[in-house]
């Protein structure tokens, strides 16, 4: 098969699909590897080191036009579109239910869309896993940072000082994110308080933090918490689908004066009502003078960790997708649970639960 890893276009964004290690494995199988030029540089890998280990170094047009088996990070950004063809797999994070353009666009060219954020092992989500391990811990860094006086913040410290009330952090949403959002803010010394829904996680989460509070959240719950957060972390997940919206712009008028809030579900359309994405250029807005974190790729930050630990995840899906997508899907019901798009219909219960109109697999 042909496996291609283009240059990921869209802003800040220096991950890269293949390691040179992948290229090594996929080449002595017998494929063919192709990788954009300088693809690899931001996550430390040179087009040198992708020629020793067997691939052709293309330009971007090239390795889209190429491939079979095309394997990215970020989701197709609208200049992409037209590569996008009908014999073409594309491997990657898809979030298509906050993209109504990138759906149709994936629908009417016929692409097969496989979504790293649904493959699913029993209740988990293994390729989307690392990249939730890190968001959460850059929500927090990056929160301590527009906290600060010289970044438009209130000029609190997030950490815990002797005789000085800690800043308090409210992570809504117990999920990976969440979990590592708590870490980080427990371990800086933040008053940190948790929602989740789901009672079983609950009771992981209350013996995880014994020095936070772990409570059940309801709209009720997060109405009561949200006056006392210097920090709000929303991080709730549903896979595949749209985030629910759990603070709703009326909720602002309720919130610190000088709070930030920092929406990682922004992928997933965000669960604040007032969450639009931002970059790491321009990263904060305010809307009723509450500012906003709404990053859309917060792991672009670490491109040569999170390409090491997100490449970990996928080696042995690109692996398998390699020998043979139709082979790959059928035998393995995590990586077909990722299937997003086929032949242009949805596959993907989530995507067509948010766009009703558009043609589904019965």
């Amino acid at each position: 098969m042909r496996i291609s890893a283009p240059r990921e276009i869209k802003p800040e964004e220096a991950r890269v699909g293949l390691t040179p290690t992948m290229v090594t494995a996929l080449v002595a199988e017998g494929h063919e590897v192709f990788v954009a030029e300088h693809a690899g540089e931001g996550a430390g890998f040179s087009d040198e080191s992708y020629r020793a280990a067997g691939a052709r170094i293309t330009s971007q047009e090239d390795a889209w036009a190429q491939a079979e088996l095309l394997v990215k990070v970020k989701e197709p950004i609208a200049s992409e579109y037209d590569f996008l063809r009908p014999d073409l797999t594309l491997f990657t994070y898809l979030h298509l239910a906050a993209s109504r353009s990138l759906t149709e666009a994936l629908l009417d060219s016929g692409t097969t869309g496989i979504a790293y954020e649904t493959v699913r092992v029993g209740r988990t989500l293994p390729l989307l896993r690392p990249m939730s391990e890190i968001a959460g811990r850059l929500a927090i860094a990056n929160a301590a940072h527009h906290l600060q006086h010289h970044a438009g913040g209130p000029g609190i410290l997030l950490g815990r000082v002797p005789g000085v009330v800690p800043a308090t952090v409210l992570v809504i949403g117990g999920g990976t994110v969440g979990e590592h959002a708590a870490r980080a803010a427990v371990g800086a010394g933040a008053d940190v308080t948790i929602l989740e829904a789901n009672g079983d996680r609950l009771r992981q989460l209350d013996e995880l933090f014994p020095h936070a509070r772990v409570l059940m959240s309801d709209t009720h719950r997060v109405e009561e918490e949200l006056p006392r957060a210097d920090v709000v972390v929303g991080s709730v997940l549903v896979p595949g689908a749209a985030a629910p919206k759990l603070v709703r712009r009326e909720h602002l008028s309720i919130v610190k004066p000088h709070a930030l809030l920092v929406d990682v579900a922004v992928d997933q359309g965000g669960c604040f009502e007032t969450t639009r994405p931002t970059t790491y250029d321009d990263p904060v807005y305010a809307v009723d003078g509450i500012r906003h974190y709404c990053v859309a790729n917060l792991p672009g930050a670490v491109p040569v960790t999170a390409t090491q630990s997100l490449t970990h995840a996928t080696s042995p899906y690109v692996m398998a997708l390699a020998r043979g997508v139709d082979s790959a899907l059928e035998n393995d019901a995590a990586l077909a649970a990722g299937l997003s798009t086929r032949a242009g219909q949805l596959h993907s219960p989530g995507v067509a639960a948010a766009f009703p109109d558009l043609p589904a697999a019965s």
